[in-house]
């Protein structure tokens, strides 16, 4: 009994116990044993390997007894060879982005994406290359690019699916039209059947096994009539590529045969000459039908796409479409930009005259065209999460909505039938009361749809395979397709004969017969299938009772954790090996360094699921294997954003470790740096800083110190600032009051607090004068601002300021605030104070009234205060320094961020209540009678009070308030005020300075957006603001490695290293002598001093270099 566990699927066989397909018993130690003897490559019957190996991106999951990674095909053979002695089936795998369930299995799968992934030959003039199975098809397109040519196929997962994977699907992608599919494609391969018997099938019988020409030359007659005539005809096996007038071929035949006849060890693939220009007419229309009815009218141009899919499926906010209810994208090519543009345009003309376009738009930019094509090839991914719901299924009792599951994924239909199909598939829909947004292929009349079935509850299940049968029925009717990509597997090979017919079903058994006499490969898939509602993934998950207790609230899910995990189906973009840094992508550092499935999004979501599940992973939050998978996770949130579905891994990182050590000594690196802000406040407090930097710097000492604190020995110890920000605030507020008095004179008429002593900057134990933090805190910006005369404006009249400041306003509306609050983090405050100086210069020189949270205790409340807290009158300048004195309770503000990521989640949420505690009255609303002795005190109109924005220097921090603080503490409504009112430094410039003019540094800059800017903050703000500076090129994207305390845990520095060599170091050393290095985060900035061997900057502190520039003349230019 685990601590999950749900129940098990029917049809499920073989388990980990032992059970092979057919019922008999298997000798898994023996299996395992005899594989590892006959093998080169590598064995795993692990507990991980399985997990893994589970689910592809279908609805199904099956159990494999292990995994094995081939290095040739002798180890292959070999394979074959000990479980046909052992009757356990085989599955070859490639990038397990299947949608039918074709890549799992319950015996021994083959991963090919480890050792078989070689590009082993290209020859430009024959315009044909060698291929392994496990090649990434954009491999290949890379190879062969600089030839002028390409691989014709292109799925919307070129970045991680293999040719092993295309050639048994029989894929096609977006340029079927032009380029036909996988079959068209390929020339010859080499394979071993069922028997080991190695074979290179091709034209003319080529690879032929006996008995295959005999049983083909006596059903002629049938197969001339018994396939339809689409171009996206892939369900079933392709007998009729076998006929005498297509060339008897063997290889044609072979593609889509979805390893059920052979396993493929290498292929000879045809490519096409790529276009050298190429252009983008995005065409709109009212609806899915109308878009669908006119793409068979645009094919005679021959055009190289003609895409399809509806506003449905369009992240809100998405820039560059013309407006419309549904759009297809037709891509054009030429020899030159002008000829594409010509091509492109003339398509728009021939879809004008059909009279049912709405609107047109033709892109010529490649930069504009690969945002455009990156909407379309996320749609798998995008069409999961249905629009009115981000929730549970249905099942849950949550809103209709939410889950929606393939199944029916690539239909496909005679292309001038789309339009009625789709009227019909709709009308089919309703009567099942599902819903589901069509995309896909429009010309070549294929549809990929994920529809929201319930497949966690029996009558939901029920519904699904009634559905399916009827859509099976509809298809047929309309002279279509079951699969038009994806293929059968397990998901349409029931109903084939509504398709085929009995007999051809009954030949396809024969075929398969010939081919793998025992029943060896991939069992279960197109003939004798298994049932298509059996084998579920969500069967095995715990249901029927309350969710999983978890911490965060995790409200995209139904506070529902199994929800959550559920939301990776596999699509596996996190699997993309190369990434473009103008793309700006992050997702996922960790797999790119080590190359392994476990350290993916996708794999790691896979043993969460496992773990729900209780079967493989049998020990829930306590699992090693789990722990170990998360452990290479930076948190570096990218999947937030860069996975299709949204899943956080960070999140469920942290929520596992909270569990995982829950009563338990956790690792040293855990107390070391997961309290962080703990140990640095108290070296402050003590002003040893010094002692402590010396102390590092001796060898033998740092070595001991890093030891007991689990920190990577190859790691420097980071040199804590002697004076923190704090303390340097405090001076600088002192002087500043100083110089006003002696130049101005008394500029304040505050409330003198007699008989109480405020003791300022704990860090020194000193005190401050009342009437000198009164002042300070006036001079920060919270008394009436004054006009240059002295005079305040307490008679209510305006001056000049007020009249300025009405014209002050953004694009949303809001006027300019009297005063930001700058968040002093813990990085800025202890390590890095010197950003936090150069922010508040440039906030002040952009004309926001900055106030810094000082570090303060009081001894004795006032007795104003007092009369306060019970609800009494007070006067507005006791008011407003009630809110200036927010932090009297002892310690500092601190969004949590370390405890977070090491997953002390309990420390966490006690350190952002006293933080909400802390600043409760910029929080709460203000008082009525406030507002009616000052009216301009009011909020602009917002769903939740904001009255300051907080400025946050560090990104990690902006995004920890943003996303993990409302998570954690979903029930405080103070932490939706907070985390709404949180602004990044860009974008406070950006929106409440708007009419500032930054320094002109004239500079290209180098560096990389910080990993969770780039995943919950966004970066247009940051943008723009270089842009008016000067500073010229993007920031690469990807993650610098260190990530907080990641890259300085023991036992993760050379995958941090890794993680910086795949696009942040790279860049640096490619970059112009005069570039200015910049890297907002300090971890960013750690990594590049620590590894490159030079210090990034903060914007603010390049702003503020300018600025001091400015004043000196341009004597001298920001350091780079």
């Amino acid at each position: 009994m685990t601590e999950f566990g749900g129940t098990k699927s029917r049809g499920d066989e073989g388990r980990a116990g032992g059970r092979a397909r057919a019922g008999g018993d298997v000798d898994v130690h023996g299996l395992r044993a005899a594989l590892v003897a006959a093998v080169g490559g590598e064995v795993d019957f692990g507990v991980t390997a399985r997990a893994l190996m589970t689910m592809d991106a279908s609805n199904y999951r099956r159990v494999p007894l292990g995994v094995v990674a081939p290095r040739d095909a002798d180890d292959v053979a070999a394979v074959l060879s000990v479980c046909r002695e052992q009757g356990v089936p085989v599955v070859a795998r490639g990038g397990g982005t299947s949608i039918a369930g074709q890549a799992t299995g319950t015996g021994v799968v083959l991963d090919f994406t480890r050792h078989m992934n070689r590009l082993v030959s290209l020859d430009p003039e024959a315009r044909t290359a060698v291929v392994q199975p496990g090649l990434v098809l954009d491999r290949l397109q890379e190879a062969a690019a600089p030839h002028g040519l390409r691989f014709g196929p292109d799925p919307s997962t070129h970045s991680r699916c293999t040719l092993g994977g295309m050639i048994g699907n029989n894929s096609c992608g977006a340029h079927s039209v032009a380029w036909g599919t996988t079959a068209d494609s390929v020339r010859q391969l080499s394979v071993l059947d069922g028997r080991g018997e190695a074979r290179r099938p091709g034209r003319d019988w080529a690879g032929a096994p006996d008995g295959l020409r005999p049983l083909v030359e006596r059903e002629l007659a049938r197969l001339r009539t018994g396939f339809p005539d689409l171009p996206r005809r892939i369900s079933g096996y392709a007998l009729d590529a076998l006929l005498p007038e297509r060339g008897a071929d063997v290889a044609r035949f072979f593609c889509g045969s979805e390893g059920t006849l052979g396993v493929l060890t290498e292929a000879v693939v045809r490519l096409v000459e790529a276009p050298r220009a190429r252009a983008l007419a995005v065409l709109a229309y009212a609806d899915e039908s109308a878009a669908a009815e006119a793409a068979p009218g645009l094919l005679q141009p021959g055009p190289l796409t003609v895409e399809g899919m509806a506003a449905d499926l369009v992240p809100p906010g998405t820039a560059g479409l013309p407006r419309g209810g549904a759009w297809l994208f037709v891509e054009t090519g030429g020899e030159t930009t002008a000829e594409a543009r010509a091509n492109a345009e003339a398509i728009v003309r021939a879809a004008d005259s059909a009279a049912s376009l709405v609107d047109s738009l033709v892109v010529t930019d490649p930069a504009a065209q690969r945002a455009l094509w990156r909407v379309r090839e996320d749609a798998s991914g995008t069409a999961t999460r249905m629009p009115g719901g981000g929730g549970p299924s249905r099942s849950s009792g949550a809103e209709s909505g939410g889950e929606a599951w393939p199944g029916w994924e690539d239909c496909a239909v005679p292309p001038a039938r789309l339009g009625a199909y789709l009227r019909d598939f709709r009308g089919l829909l309703r009567a099942h009361d599902l819903r589901g947004t069509p995309y896909g292929h429009f010309g070549d009349g294929c549809i990929h749809v994920r529809i929201d079935f319930d497949l966690l509850t029996g009558p939901g299940i029920a519904r699904f395979r009634r559905f399916s049968e009827e859509l099976a029925e509809l298809v047929v009717a309309h002279g279509g397709s079951l699969s038009g990509e994806h293929g059968d597997g397990q998901a349409r090979a029931e109903l084939l004969p509504k398709m085929y017919g009995p007999e051809m079903v009954g030949l396809f058994e024969q075929v398969k017969a010939v081919w793998d006499p025992d029943d060896l490969l991939n069992p279960g898939m197109l003939v004798h299938p298994a049932p298509l509602d059996s084998n579920l993934r969500f069967a095995v998950l715990p249901r029927g009772r309350p969710p999983v207790p978890v911490v965060f609230g995790y409200p995209e899910d139904g506070g529902d954790f199994s929800a959550a995990v559920r939301r990776c189906v596999g699509v596996a973009k996190c699997r993309t090996t190369e990434v473009s840094p103008a793309s700006g992508a992050v997702m996922c550092p960790s797999f790119r360094a080590t190359g392994e499935e476990e350290h993916s999004t996708r794999g790691r979501a896979r043993l969460l699921h496992e773990m729900l599940a209780g079967e493989v992973v049998t020990d829930g939050w306590r699992s090693p294997e789990v722990r170990d998978a998360l452990d290479l996770c930076l948190s570096c949130k990218g999947c937030r954003s860069d996975c299709p579905v949204g899943v956080d891994m960070a999140t469920y990182k942290a929520e596992f470790l909270h569990h995982h050590y829950a009563g338990r000594r956790r690792p040293a690196a855990h107390y070391a740096m997961g309290r962080l802000p703990v140990w640095l406040r108290l070296i402050a407090r003590t002003r040893t800083a010094r002692v402590v930097n010396f102390l590092a710097s001796v060898g033998p000492l740092a070595r001991a110190a890093k030891r007991l604190g689990g920190i990577a020995e190859e790691r420097e110890l980071p040199r804590l600032a002697s004076v923190p920000f704090s303390r340097w605030y405090l001076r600088w507020l002192r002087e500043r009051v100083e110089e006003e008095k002696a130049t101005q004179g008394e500029m304040i008429e505050g409330e003198a607090i007699e008989g109480e002593v405020i003791e300022g900057d704990p860090l020194g134990g000193r005190s401050l004068d009342p009437e000198e933090l009164a002042d300070a805190i006036a001079e920060a910006g919270w008394e009436q601002e004054d006009g240059e005369d002295g005079e305040d404006g307490e008679d209510g009249e305006d001056d000049e300021d007020d009249e300025d400041d009405e014209d002050d306003e953004d694009d949303d509306g809001y006027e300019s605030p009297e005063m930001v609050l700058l968040w002093t983090d813990t990085f800025t405050e202890y390590l890095s104070p010197s950003v936090g100086q150069a922010a508040l210069r440039v906030l002040e020189a952009a004309g926001l009234h900055v106030i810094v949270p000082p570090t303060l205790r009081m001894r004795r409340k006032p007795s104003w205060l007092k009369r306060m807290e019970a609800g009494e009158e007070v006067s507005l300048t006791q008011w407003k320094l009630t809110r200036a004195l927010f932090s009297m309770r002892q310690g500092r503000v601190c969004c949590g961020l370390t405890y977070i990521s090491t997953g002390q989640l309990d420390h966490a949420r006690a350190v952002l209540r006293r933080t909400l505690d802390m600043l409760e009255m910029f929080l709460d609303p203000i008082p009525a009678r406030i507002l009616a002795e000052d009216p301009d005190l009011a909020p602009k109109p917002s769903p939740i009070p904001i009255p300051i924005p907080i400025v946050v220097l560090e990104p990690s921090c902006a995004a920890t308030l943003r996303t993990d603080l409302p998570e954690l503490l979903p029930d405080d409504p103070r932490a939706a005020r907070l985390a709404a009112s949180v602004v990044t430094f860009a974008e406070a410039l950006d929106r409440y300075a708007p009419n500032w003019t930054p320094p002109v540094l004239d500079r290209p800059v180098v560096g990389q957006t910080h990993c969770h800017q780039h995943a919950v903050l966004g970066d247009a703000p940051d943008r723009r603001l270089r842009a008016a500076a000067g500073l010229t090129g993007d920031l690469s994207g990807g993650c610098c490695g260190l990530a907080g305390n990641f890259g300085f845990e023991k036992g993760h520095y050379d995958v941090s290293v890794a993680c910086a060599e795949d696009q942040l170091l790279p860049a640096v050393r490619a970059a112009a002598d005069d570039a200015v290095l910049m890297a907002d985060g300090f971890s960013c900035r750690t990594q590049l001093e620590q590894l490159a061997g030079r210090r990034g900057l903060h914007m603010a502190e390049v702003l503020a270099e300018g600025l001091a520039e400015r004043a000196r003349g341009g004597a001298d230019r920001p350091e780079a």
